[in-house]
């Protein structure tokens, strides 16, 4: 087995056998068994979508604020003061054993996954109109949180910002998976599809220090489609993928004495199509054009097209 292979399944499987499987009665369960054969559910995504059953957003309050996920997506809603001394953005040169990253990654409230048959009914869940979002779950009018999912609906139903850029939101985990399986296999339904995500200690966060790279390792394929969670009072995902063969995807391995995380990272090698107020730019002391990695924080998951073999 390719050792990149086995770590895409170390990660998909982290602390599983500590948490026991994800309950693969659930339609969600199920769906992923059919969609990505061979995949197991990422342990982040199978918590959110039973976190969904159990503390479903219909009930309980999430905060729709943004959080280091947005600074993955190629949005103007990831700032400096956000990003900054967290670690999320770094050089490529630094994606080798032994070297040494400072990161500090807060844990948030991580906002739940409703059933595809909740998310798919307007009159449960809306998502069409921002009326009916803010009164459905208890938003006050011109409040910051209300400002925030306005803007995720603009977002989300406007058309992509850089050329060769497919996007869609997502409002379940069976519509990321549709919506990445369609952008990477388009009408060619015989490819194989992977997905993994970040695997971080309970709660998401990586506690302010100093994390040794133990290892890295590039993860199967050329064209990839990264889904970030964006503000909203339920899981919303934004799914991209350029068309342009410029990104690579890795799992870094970060060790800081006895805390140990296997981090999900892009490198775009080409960011000439970026905005050049991205906050990475200033961040790594770069600019526009210049490649930039990102790790990919908790819950935001990733899919890829395995290669061909020759």
């Amino acid at each position: 087995m390719h050792p990149s292979t086995l770590l895409l399944i170390m990660v998909a499987a982290c602390t599983a056998a500590a948490r026991g499987d994800p309950d693969d009665t659930t339609p969600a369960a199920r769906f992923w068994e059919q969609a990505l054969p061979g995949t197991q559910m990422p342990k982040a995504i199978a918590d959110l979508v039973q976190k969904g059953i159990d503390h479903s957003p219909l009930v309980e309050h999430y905060p729709a604020f943004p959080d280091l996920s947005v600074c993955g997506a190629w949005s103007n809603t990831c700032t400096r003061s956000m990003a900054l001394g967290t670690g999320i953005f770094f050089h490529k040169a630094q994606l080798r054993q032994g070297s040494a990253m400072e990161v500090s990654f807060p844990p948030t409230t991580e906002t739940a996954i409703l059933p595809h048959s909740v998310a798919a009914d307007e009159k449960k869940a809306p998502f069409a109109n921002l009326t009916e979002v803010l009164a459905t779950f208890a938003i006050a009018p011109g409040s910051a949180e209300a400002e925030h999912v306005r803007d995720t609906l603009k977002w989300c139903h406007a058309p992509p910002q850089i050329a060769g850029e497919l996007m869609s939101c997502a409002t379940s985990l069976e519509t990321t998976v549709e919506s990445a399986t369609r952008m990477l296999l388009g009408t060619n339904t015989s490819g194989e599809v992977w997905a993994a995500a970040s695997a971080l200690p309970s709660g998401g966060g990586l506690p302010r220090g100093r994390y040794v790279v133990e290892a890295v390792a590039p993860l199967d394929g050329d064209h990839f489609v990264a889904c970030h969670k964006v503000p909203f009072p339920y899981a919303v995902y934004q799914c991209h993928m350029t068309t342009r063969m410029t990104d690579r995807a890795y799992v870094v391995s970060l060790r800081s004495g006895a805390l140990t995380a296997d981090m999900v990272a892009f490198c775009h090698l080409d960011t000439s199509n970026w905005n050049q107020s991205h906050p990475a730019f200033e961040i790594l002391h770069t600019k526009l054009g210049m490649p930039v990695c990102h790790f990919v924080p908790y819950g935001n998951p990733v899919f890829g097209k395995k290669a061909t073999k020759a």
